[in-house]
């Protein structure tokens, strides 16, 4: 039977579980908390991939004091051995005599086996216990593992009229500089940054977490139809890029000599990439959030094209008057407005961070975008 205490327990397991957002993909970041006569005797999250589990890193820490002990899991525990063994096994091992799970595992290889060899041992499991909280934080996976794409995020900073840059491309700042570190998170936190070739022939960007210390940098995903990307571009710098094209031509082979890994991906006029498939590529390497920084172009390309979960608008108090919006796209019908909910506003410094919600991540355990 749930208890009160449940709730705050479950609660601090979501923090640890926060703790490794940036470094666990493809796996979830999974938090864990033992806890015995009321104090909390283990906790941990998810390492990179490959390494340890929240509930081995929590049962490590309990050591003894895990038997008879109640352990809190923001995701059912694995069944099957991947890179590490069952950590439903191991908490058989530890002769934990409850388990509370705040999700069940979406992947076909888990999904509610873990929960069941737990019970088949006499385990008591408990499920659902801030569950909605545990979804916002898994959505990435769940998206993943259920619609078969990455949680598909735009990350803009625009002026108070929507401009995201003057006419002739002038962006450096519109932002001030405590969001601009506040991106970096964002960055962090995704396994991929997607930009167009026009974003980087004009910015040369580098698209990597630069602030503070990751165990992994995000993938660098170009979108580039004519294999245009220069191959002195800052971004090719540096491991771990992707070029997705249009059309094959031989620069694919210098491309490629300078690190990067080429895809052909063309929609069916042969000239543009077929974003689709894009994110469909990138569901199938593992990818649970991808976070676009680019124009306006492109921004609404995947906006048109129905693939955006969640905008968030860095929103500075200045105005711009003529420019480049931070989404291009033609409506015939003003019925045809694209409606985001506000999900959340928070102050960054001087600017205001707005973060606006197409998907319903409720939605997504029924398979609905």
């Amino acid at each position: 039977m749930v208890q009160t205490v449940d709730f705050a327990m479950m609660a601090t397991a979501l923090r640890y579980a926060a703790e490794g957002e940036c470094n666990s993909s493809p796996n979830p970041c999974v938090g864990c908390v033992i806890v015995k006569e009321g104090q909390v005797v283990g906790y941990g999250h998810s390492q990179v991939a490959g390494g340890a589990h929240a509930e081995v890193m929590a049962l490590a820490m309990a050591g003894d004091a895990a038997q008879g002990a109640t352990a809190y899991v923001t995701l059912e525990p694995c069944s099957h051995f991947g890179k590490t063994p069952p950590c439903a096994d191991a908490l058989i091992q530890a002769q934990v005599s409850r388990v509370v799970v705040a999700l069940r595992d979406p992947n076909p290889l888990v999904s509610g086996q873990g929960i069941d060899r737990l019970r088949q041992h006499g385990i008591t499991v408990d499920v659902g216990v801030l569950s909605d909280v545990a979804l916002e934080h898994h959505k990435g996976f769940f998206t993943r593992m259920i619609l078969k794409r990455p949680w598909v995020r735009i990350k803009t900073a625009a002026s108070l009229d929507g401009r995201i840059a003057l006419k002739d491309g002038q962006s450096k700042w519109i932002t001030g500089s405590a969001s601009r570190s506040d991106v970096q998170r964002l960055r962090a936190r995704s396994c991929a940054m997607i930009t167009s070739i026009e974003t980087v022939l004009a910015d040369d960007p580098q698209l990597n977490v630069r602030e503070f210390t990751v165990l992994r940098q995000p993938w660098r995903v170009i979108l580039d139809s004519q294999l245009r990307t220069p191959c002195d571009a800052k971004i090719l710098q540096q491991s771990k890029v992707m070029i997705i094209t249009a059309k094959d031509s031989e620069r694919r082979i210098l491309l490629e000599a300078n690190g990067a890994e080429v895809h052909v991906l063309s929609d069916e006029s042969g000239e543009r990439v077929d974003l689709p498939a894009v994110v469909s590529l990138l569901a199938q390497r593992g990818f649970n959030e991808v976070t676009i920084e680019a124009g306006g172009t492109l921004s609404g390309a995947f906006l048109q094209a129905g693939l955006v979960d969640e905008l968030v608008l860095y929103q500075a108090p200045i105005l711009l008057g003529e420019g480049r919006p931070l989404a291009s796209f033609n409506l015939v019908n003003l019925a045809d407005q694209y409606q985001p909910q506000v999900y959340e506003r928070r102050m960054v410094g001087v600017d205001q961070r707005i973060t606006l919600r197409f998907t319903n991540v409720q939605s997504v355990l029924q398979g609905v975008s």
